[in-house]
């Protein structure tokens, strides 16, 4: 999904954050600027739905959970804070209950098209590998089987890239594989 500018003027978090609680629309918050978050396509909402269902039935029983593009993910840089919607994260360490956002993901999906990608590849991508417990971001095309994963490794992020409806996707600090075929299910 893309953002829109909706004010132009500079809030703080907590008026962001008291902003969104009686908002009808979502909006990311940058470093003191909020953007309407703009709808997605039909092809965005399926895959998005096929991952949070693959996602929550490969981590029932399990202690970490994945949350939905409602839950808000707060990054704290070094100079300012934002928040963002991902379509989907994998948290192991959840924020005390009642909070509105996500500290500590382990992993954070987007699902791109080409409206978002330059927003998802570089800014987002930017500031997810910031986070200190992120294990991997990953990118999903809505529009054909393929996703790109930036990995943690001693060594820090790494580029993985997946195509193909065979291609499955291990996710093995988490316990789960996915396969870009499944992210696709009903999709031409």
């Amino acid at each position: 999904m893309t953002a829109e500018l909706a004010d132009t003027h500079f809030i703080s978090v907590e008026e962001y954050l008291e902003g969104e609680e009686r908002a009808e629309q979502k909006h990311e918050y940058l470093a003191g600027v909020v953007y309407a978050m703009a709808g997605g396509t039909k092809e965005h909402s399926a895959v998005a739905a096929n991952l949070i269902g693959l996602l929550h039935a490969a981590l029932r029983g399990r202690p970490c959970r994945p949350y939905t593009s409602d839950l808000k993910l707060r990054i704290r840089l070094a100079d300012h804070t934002r928040f963002y919607y991902p379509d989907a994260q994998v948290v192991c360490r959840p924020s005390p209950a009642g909070t509105v956002f996500q500290d500590e993901p382990a992993v954070v999906f987007e699902v791109i098209s080409e409206s978002t990608r330059r927003i998802d590849e570089q800014e987002k991508r930017a500031a997810y590998l910031s986070i200190p417990t992120l294990n991997a971001y990953v990118l999903i095309e809505q529009d054909h089987p393929a996703a790109t994963v930036w990995r943690r490794t001693e060594h820090g992020f790494v580029r993985e890239d997946y195509a193909g409806a065979d291609a499955v996707v291990p996710f093995d600090d988490i316990g789960v594989r996915l396969s870009l075929a499944d992210l696709r299910e009903g999709l031409a």
